[in-house]
């Protein structure tokens, strides 16, 4: 049966009401004085998102007689906190999360699952796949993030089909750079995944329901040595460069030093300030597989402590998960909603229907906790290569057996 606002609200409400006669999440650093946690829902939320929960917490509060307390947070600081303080009975019953924390949430036991029912299918798939762990979702997702190619059309009037076709175009354009992406001095494996993967080389393998098997690293195989012999090449021609920071970046495009810049939304509303004309194209391929660039999922959680489940999970699946308030929080965060009919009427607008169509064919970013382990050593593996600082396929390797002995 599909979940509703108001077949929940009629299956639930003797449950609702039993549920409020018992303790919420006790105080402690969760903002809310003790004698309200047995009506209330303590959310975390950061600043940004606040103003729009507070209009979906009120309409809640209405309609099931459930208040919810709104508790201001750093977003930086949330995983860290929420772990510290959800075993010791404090914290929040809901918290908004970025879904490469869930590994790490459930394998300290701080999430359980949500209940989504029939409304999975009323999300893009790729956000429902990244709040998902083991074949559970644990989440509601809200927005979805990634990188793609953006194009100055004054400078490069069509969309490059292959990343040789980008150099071209980027060349006889006479402009200082043939194309622009973040390096820096230990290199930026995030915005370089695209063309790794379209050497088929993804970090990981993954199972049949999709999601990340970290027994298989495939990182290693042919296909990483393949990219990392094009990482040397593209360093030695200069087109990838350690001193081409994010920041530089950024300034190089916008002054129309290039045509083309791979990044996010992020950089958008810079680049349109700038009086650049702008399209958002897929990253081209340079190993002739698709260019996948990671996706990253925001969504909120519950905490495997709240008593306050059902309420919790209500709230969640028809509030925060409803039209209007997926829509609100894309109005205020400007990332593509990841409720489907949701994105579909944000996508009047170019820039969110272009990355839109790159997310739709993109990679969640591994959320397992053994993603952990290979940060350390991936980047910096990259810098090496592009400045010349060995041969690439020892350098690969060495890295794979690093990151192995790491997960080990």
């Amino acid at each position: 049966m599909k979940v509703n606002k108001k077949g929940l609200l009629a299956f639930s409400a003797v449950a609702v009401a039993t549920t409020l006669a018992l303790a919420g999440c006790s105080g402690g650093d969760s903002g809310v004085p003790a004698d309200e946690t047995a009506s209330a829902l303590t959310v975390w939320v950061d600043a940004d998102r606040a103003a729009v929960l507070k209009d979906a917490a009120a309409e809640f509060t209405k309609e099931s007689g459930v208040k919810v307390n709104l508790v201001q947070k750093d977003f930086a600081e949330i995983q860290e906190q929420f772990i510290a303080q959800v075993p010791t009975g404090k914290g929040p019953d809901i918290t908004i999360a970025a879904h490469d924390w869930l590994g790490n949430f459930v394998s300290n036991g701080v999430v359980q699952p949500v209940e989504l029912g029939d409304s999975a299918a009323d999300y893009q798939q790729v956000a429902v796949t990244a709040m998902s762990y083991e074949g559970q979702a644990y989440g509601v997702p809200y927005a979805v993030e990634n990188i793609a190619l953006l194009r100055n059309t004054a400078l490069a009037p069509t969309a490059p089909a292959t990343y040789d076709d980008m150099i071209a175009a980027g060349t006889a354009a006479g402009t200082e750079f043939p194309f622009l992406v973040q390096v820096g001095p230990e290199s930026d494996p995030f915005h370089l995944y695209p063309f790794q993967t379209s050497f088929g080389a993804p970090v990981f393998g993954t199972n049949a329901d999709g999601s990340y098997n970290a027994d298989d690293l495939a990182i290693g195989n042919a296909g990483g040595e393949a990219y990392a012999a094009w990482l040397a090449q593209e360093g030695a021609a200069g087109h990838l460069s350690v001193n081409v920071t994010g920041d530089i970046a950024k300034e190089k495009f916008n002054a129309g030093a290039s045509p083309f810049f791979v990044t996010g939304p992020w950089n958008v509303p810079d680049a349109e300030a700038a009086g650049i004309d702008l399209a958002i194209d897929p990253i081209p391929s340079a190993g002739g597989e698709a260019a996948q660039p990671f996706v990253g999922v925001q969504g909120f959680m519950v905490s495997a402590k709240t008593t306050n489940a059902l309420a919790a999970n209500e709230f969640l699946v028809n509030y925060i998960g409803s039209e209007k308030v997926q829509t609100a929080l894309y109005e205020v965060g400007g990332r593509a909603p990841a409720l489907t009919s949701a994105f579909e009427a944000a996508s009047a607008d170019p820039i969110t229907a272009g990355f839109g169509a790159v997310a739709a064919s993109a990679v969640p970013m591994p959320n397992i906790p053994q993603m952990g382990k290979v940060w350390q050593f991936w980047g910096v593996t990259e810098a090496a290569i592009i400045t010349g600082g060995g041969d690439p396929t020892t350098l690969w390797q060495t890295m794979t057996a690093d990151i192995q002995a790491a997960i080990q």
